[in-house]
């Protein structure tokens, strides 16, 4: 796939009016399609590969919240970059997850052309589904580059979804109680 994107990339910069055979364009279309297979490495993932059996018995009851978990996605909308954090709370049901687990499903759904709504509820959609939770809730917080660099060009403005599942969307004090621990 590698070989193919390297053209594209050719003939993308040759029709923006670039000269690929100057000095410092020489290796672009590679480098430009190897960051791009990184940037979409989450298509050649699944939950099950990445959770990797790392549920384990407790017998723990209480919220656990993971917060200010970096997030690097493309918008699917003009291929530039949203950048943020996400925070997950779940409420175990006889289930923790391992702690790496949860970066590594943010990262395997943000390296994917994203919206920031779909990308929150994946997020949450994957956590209940590996834990069996009572409760689920995401927040994610991006800042655009489409909207940043380009059209309205508003510098200072960034996004944030949520999704609640479960006991975190039923119950008003769970909500609070995640909002709270991570500062909001």
């Amino acid at each position: 796939m590698s070989e193919q994107l390297q053209q594209h990339y050719t003939s993308i910069i040759s029709l923006l009016g670039e000269d690929t055979s100057r000095e410092g364009l020489l290796d672009t279309p590679k480098r430009a399609a190897r960051a791009m297979e990184f940037l979409t490495s989450g298509y050649q993932q699944s939950l099950d590969q990445i959770v990797n059996n790392a549920v384990f018995e407790s017998d723990t009851d209480e919220m656990v919240i993971v917060r200010d978990i970096e997030l690097y996605s493309m918008c699917e909308h003009h291929l530039l970059p949203f950048i943020g954090q996400c925070h997950i709370a779940y409420i175990p049901n006889g289930k923790v997850l391992g702690l790496s687990k949860f970066a590594r499903i943010v990262d395997m759904y943000a390296r994917r052309m994203q919206i920031q709504e779909n990308l929150t509820k994946q997020v949450a959609d994957a956590v209940l589904s590996v834990t069996n939770a009572k409760g689920v809730g995401v927040i994610m917080e991006a800042k655009h580059m489409c909207m940043m660099m380009r059209g309205v060009q508003k510098q200072n403005s960034s996004m944030v979804t949520s999704v609640m599942l479960g006991a975190m969307r039923n119950s008003q004090a769970s909500r609070e109680e995640f909002l709270r621990l991570i500062g909001k």
